[in-house]
C-alpha cells in the first residue's frame, strides 16, 4: 500500500463519492480496480481476493470481491448493500459508497448518494443507457449531487469505438440536464481491463479527458458551508449539577451548517424564543467561534426552555415553521406509501406525529412525465408529496441545505423507514445549453 504520511494527509481535501448503475455494468470491478491501481489494497486483503477468485475457478483475482463483503454478494456476484471505502492518493482523501444495481436496491443508492459531492453512474458500453440508469441520474439531481460522472464501462466489448461512446454520452447528458444536473463529465473505460480508471488507455487514443482517478482528484469541491444558513439540531441537554458547575446549562449537537459566534442573537426554533449566545464550548474548552460539522455545546445568556430536536439558528436568518410540508420523495420501502397514512417524520434531531394528506404526482422515469394523483407510491418510486404534521417544524428547502432541507418517514408501528424526503421544488432549473464543439458534446 502507498505510504502517505499524516502532514499530506492533512493537507489534501475530502472527497465523497458514489457508484451507481445497472446490474452487472461492473461497479464493483470498477472500485476494487481504483482501489488496486492506485496501491490503496493491503497486501492481506489482495490475498484473500486471490484465494476467493481461485476457489471460484477463475485465473485472475476478481477485484470485484474487494467491495462485495457481504457472504451472500460473494455467492451471488452481486452488490447488495452498501459498500463503504476509504482510500487516500497523494493529492486527495476519498470516501466512497459502492451501491447496489438491482431496482429493488435503489434504496441503498438513495443512502449511499445522501452524502456525496460525485456520483460515478456507469452504463455498459454494449446495452447504453437503461431505465435503472435514468432512475439513478433522476435520484443524483434530487439529492443535488453536483458532479456527475458518466462512466461508460465494458468499452473492450465493443471493440473500443469512439461512435458507441458518443452516442451513449450524448443521450445522458441530454437526459441529465433535463434533471437539472449542473454538471456531467463522461468517459469511456474498462474497468477489467483497466483502461482509463487510474492509467490513460493507449486502445482509446480518440479520447483526450481525464482518467476516472485524475477527475476524482482534481474535481473542484467546496467544503465551506460557513456561508450557509447556521442551524444548530439540538441533540443533548447537559446539566452536570456538581458543585463545580450548579448552573451550567447547556445545548449539544453538531452544527448542521454555518457558523455561529459568542454574542450572537438566536432564536429557538419551533418556539420562537430567543436569546444570546453567552459561550461555546467545543471539546471541553471555550472558543468564540464554531463551524459546520463540529460538535459542540452551546450555553445562552437567558434561562430559554430547550430539549431536545430544537433548533438554534441565528435570529436574523431564521427558516419559516410549518406544519404543512411539500416535498419530492424517494419511496424505499417495501409496503406502498398512501393517501392517508399516518407515519412518524424525523427532521434533524426531532421526531414528529404527520400524516399523508396527498400524493399530488409520480415522475414517470421514460420521459420525465408526472403521473397526476397516483393515489400511491410503490417500492422504489420517485413522486411529490404533502404531509401535515402534528406539530410545528422549522424546514429549509432543499437546495438551500441538504442537512435540514431533508427528512424521513418511518412507520411507527415497527420503526421502519418508509421514504426519504426532500423540501421544496423537485429538480434544480436546467443550466442554459450552450455548444462546446461541433458534436454537441464535450469530454
Amino acid at each position: 500500500m502507498s505510504t502517505i504520511t499524516a502532514e499530506a494527509l492533512s493537507a489534501t481535501t475530502l472527497l465523497r463519492f458514489a457508484t451507481a448503475g445497472s446490474v452487472d455494468d461492473g461497479k464493483s470491478t470498477l472500485v476494487g480496480r481504483l482501489l488496486h491501481d492506485s496501491k490503496s489494497v493491503l497486501v492481506d486483503q489482495l490475498e484473500a481476493v486471490e484465494r476467493a477468485s481461485a476457489s471460484r475457478g477463475q485465473e485472475a483475482p476478481d477485484l470485484a470481491l474487494l467491495t462485495d463483503g457481504l457472504r451472500a454478494e460473494r455467492e451471488q456476484g452481486i452488490t447488495i448493500d452498501v459498500a463503504y471505502r476509504y482510500f487516500a492518493t497523494p493529492r486527495r482523501r476519498f470516501i466512497l459508497a459502492d451501491t447496489p444495481g438491482h431496482v429493488q436496491y435503489t434504496r441503498n443508492m438513495v443512502t449511499g448518494a445522501s452524502t456525496a459531492e460525485l456520483t460515478v453512474v456507469l452504463v455498459d458500453a454494449r446495452n447504453g443507457v437503461v431505465e435503472q440508469t435514468r432512475r439513478h441520474a433522476a435520484i443524483a439531481a434530487l439529492l443535488r449531487v453536483p458532479h456527475v460522472v458518466l462512466a461508460v464501462n465494458k468499452m473492450d466489448l465493443v471493440g473500443y469505438e469512439e461512435r458507441v461512446f458518443a452516442a451513449i454520452a450524448e443521450e445522458f447528458t441530454a437526459y441529465a440536464t433535463e434533471l437539472g444536473v449542473p454538471e456531467v463529465t463522461a468517459i469511456p473505460i474498462s474497468a477489467l481491463a483497466g483502461d482509463n480508471v487510474v492509467d490513460a488507455s493507449a486502445r482509446m487514443d480518440w479520447y483526450g479527458g481525464p482518467t476516472v482517478l485524475e477527475h476524482l482528484e482534481t474535481v473542484p469541491v467546496s467544503h465551506d458551508l460557513a456561508h450557509c444558513h447556521a442551524r444548530l439540531p439540538v441533540q443533548y441537554v447537559i446539566r452536570p449539577q456538581t458543585a463545580e458547575l450548579p448552573d451550567y446549562r447547556g445545548y449539544a449537537g453538531q452544527i448542521a451548517a454555518g457558523t455561529f459566534r459568542v454574542g450572537e442573537e438566536v432564536t429557538v426554533l419551533p418556539s420562537g424564543r430567543t436569546s444570546t449566545i453567552a459561550g461555546i464550548d467545543l471539546l471541553g474548552e471555550p472558543v468564540d467561534v464554531a463551524w459546520t460539522t463540529q460538535s459542540v455545546t452551546v450555553l445562552l445568556a437567558d434561562d430559554v426552555d430547550v430539549s431536545r430536536g430544537d433548533l438554534i439558528v441565528p435570529s436574523k436568518d431564521a427558516p419559516a415553521t410549518t406544519q404543512d410540508v411539500e416535498a419530492t420523495v424517494c419511496h424505499v420501502a417495501d409496503q406502498p406509501l398512501t393517501v392517508g397514512h399516518r407515519v412518524l417524520l424525523k427532521h434533524g434531531t426531532r421526531t414528529v406525529k404527520a400524516i399523508v394528506k396527498d400524493i399530488p404526482s409520480r415522475l414517470t422515469l421514460a420521459d420525465l412525465s408526472l403521473h397526476p394523483h397516483p393515489g400511491t407510491l410503490a417500492a422504489n418510486d420517485i413522486g411529490r408529496v404533502k404531509i401535515r404534521t402534528a406539530e410545528p417544524l422549522p424546514v429549509d428547502s432543499y437546495a438551500d441545505s441538504r442537512r435540514t432541507g431533508s427528512f424521513i418517514l418511518i412507520d411507527p408501528n415497527d420503526g421502519t423507514t418508509l421514504t426519504a424526503g426532500m423540501v421544496g421544488e423537485s429538480f434544480a432549473a436546467p443550466e442554459p445549453v450552450t455548444d462546446t464543439d461541433d458534436d454537441g458534446w464535450d469530454f
